[in-house]
């Protein structure tokens, strides 16, 4: 995938087209991210043991990796990444095509 979690993304396609947000969880083998205030959906839960008292829940459903692309700070928009080989750690890290800002720095 070339998103991991804590990145911010910004949402292509959608009801939240255009949004921006922090990935919350990454989901690999589905293919799918969960993004921090994008795809809110609502769950009605019964009472349990757990949750006394029930109702209708608001919470973030996965978007598909697709829809997304990293957020660079210095190009103010979403960018498309290419793998580098960092010189100093003999790591790969993630680049931006355009300004060729290096995401993670560690």
């Amino acid at each position: 995938m070339h998103v991991k979690k804590d990145d911010n993304v910004i949402v292509l396609t959608g009801k939240d087209k255009g949004k921006t947000g922090k990935i919350l969880k990454s989901l690999p083998k589905k293919n799918r991210v969960l993004i921090e205030g994008i795809n809110i959906i609502t769950k009605h839960q019964k009472p349990t043991a757990m949750n006394q008292d029930g109702g209708i829940v608001k919470k973030e459903a996965p978007v598909h990796v697709s829809n997304v692309l990293l957020y660079c700070d210095t190009c103010a928009k979403g960018v498309r990444t290419r793998m580098k080989i960092d010189e100093n750690t003999n790591k790969k890290v993630r680049v931006c095509v355009k300004c060729g800002y290096e995401f993670d720095k560690s």
